[in-house]
């Protein structure tokens, strides 16, 4: 099993910021999971991880006038949409802002880290995730700026196989 999963985050940020959402084929989500993810290339991508691997989002914007960068990743509990408690992250050698479920993040810190003028998110699937349970998450992207340049969905998920 590969020890790292790449999750990409395509955005059409002018379409995004014309529809004021990331649905409408304005969001596209890819990972390089070998362990069978479903609904690959739209929002609801539900990524097929295993615990102790890496999972790392890289955001990509499709019209090259419009930076796009990741505002939050933010674990939710079961299909609630309500933020679940804060869960201690599984290494200590790497940030764990995104895959561990639970946890809130916020770009305005340091869990992202520079790379080709993109905002990388990564962190450790941990090993106490049910197996078969999706755990979903909310992305929040910035689009350029302004008040309303912050469009998030609540729809991609990781799940424990």
């Amino acid at each position: 099993m590969k020890q790292r999963i790449s999750i990409v985050v395509m955005v059409d940020a002018v379409g995004a910021l014309s529809d004021r959402t990331l649905h409408n084929g304005n969001l596209s989500l890819v990972d390089d999971s070998s362990a069978g993810s479903r609904h690959q290339g739209t929002p609801d991508l539900i990524t097929a991880v295993a615990p102790g691997q890496v999972v790392q989002w890289t955001p990509i914007h499709v019209d090259v006038q419009t930076p796009v960068e990741i505002q939050a990743i933010e674990f939710l509990s079961g299909t609630t949409g309500q933020a679940a408690p804060p869960h201690p992250a599984e290494s200590s050698t790497v940030p764990a802002p995104g895959a561990v479920p639970g946890a809130r993040v916020d770009a305005t810190g340091s869990n992202g880290f520079e790379n080709h003028d993109l905002l990388v998110w990564e962190g450790v699937v941990p090993y106490d995730m049910t197996p078969g349970v999706p755990y979903r998450y909310r992305l929040s992207l910035r689009l350029h700026e302004g008040p309303n340049s912050v469009l998030h969905i609540d729809s991609p998920a990781l799940l424990r196989v």
